[in-house]
């Protein structure tokens, strides 16, 4: 099932349980945290770089080096520092507040590894059954921010073209803008042929998926694997899940199909 392409939901329209035709519907994913679990090339990176008994442990210094990460993230989209200004700000930053000390060399030379490590992602099973399941019920697709090599190498090792079609994967440094922006939401809609579509998104950020894929009048399913906080409580038209079986659940209850429609 796993290598059906979806190319033939392009004009199919499902049925609900009463036999009465229902509207098309689509799902796009986010990329990192998302279809894959991006703490496991972390994790390994880390341990090849710092040892298997560094001062502070893989799952503990991760979601620093996320957040000072996000904060320079548009920055360097725009052209105002570097990627590597980037790589070296967060992973500086993450330590400081374990007061230790990581010159420049070191986090680029971690980074490195880190990026070797990221051509060797992959999804879980489970994953990979949701894709499936998907597939025969609506639209996929996947809007990602990042540099164009870089997520589409994502892409590739992920082998998510065995589900989502090539033309349905949109990548913020190719279309030129980037989530949470509309302009990059309203791009896929437009390319996908979705006006008509009830569409939902799915992704890790609450300030760029969430936001985002709401403000452009998308439904969205919030991917928390890391149990962040909401940064307010009057977003509504999203789901929170907290793990892929979570998700999976999730999405059969939105009814992408009547089950018996194969």
């Amino acid at each position: 099932m796993g290598m059906k392409r979806s190319l033939w939901m392009m004009n199919y329209r499902l049925t609900d349980k009463t036999g009465l035709i229902t509207g098309k519907k689509a799902i796009l994913f986010d990329v990192d945290d998302t279809l894959y679990d991006q703490t496991i090339p972390f994790k390994e990176a880390y341990a090849q770089y710092f040892g298997n008994e560094p001062a502070i442990p893989a799952e503990v210094i991760y979601p620093v080096t996320r957040k000072y990460s996000d904060q320079v993230y548009s920055q360097a989209m725009s052209g105002q520092i570097t990627m590597e200004e980037l790589y070296i700000y967060r992973v500086q930053k993450a330590f400081e507040e374990y007061n230790i000390t990581i010159t420049v060399e070191e986090a680029l030379a971690f980074q490195k590894v880190y990026a070797d490590c990221q051509k060797h992602i992959h999804m879980s099973e489970t994953m990979e059954k949701l894709l499936d399941y998907c597939s025969e019920k609506a639209e996929l697709g996947i809007i990602t921010n990042g540099p164009s090599a870089h997520q589409w190498n994502k892409v590739r090792s992920l082998q998510a073209e065995r589900w989502i079609p090539h033309e349905n994967i949109f990548v913020s440094g190719d279309v030129g803008a980037e989530k949470p922006d509309k302009k990059i939401f309203d791009h896929a809609k437009r390319m996908m042929k979705l006006e008509d579509a009830e569409i939902w998104f799915v992704g890790d950020s609450y300030e760029l998926d969430m936001k985002g894929a709401l403000n452009a009048g998308w439904n969205a399913v919030w991917m928390n694997r890391r149990g962040r906080e909401k940064t307010d409580d009057n977003v509504k038209g999203m789901y929170e899940v907290g793990t892929e079986d979570e998700l999976f659940e999730k999405i059969k209850e939105i009814n992408l199909g009547y089950d018996g429609v194969e």
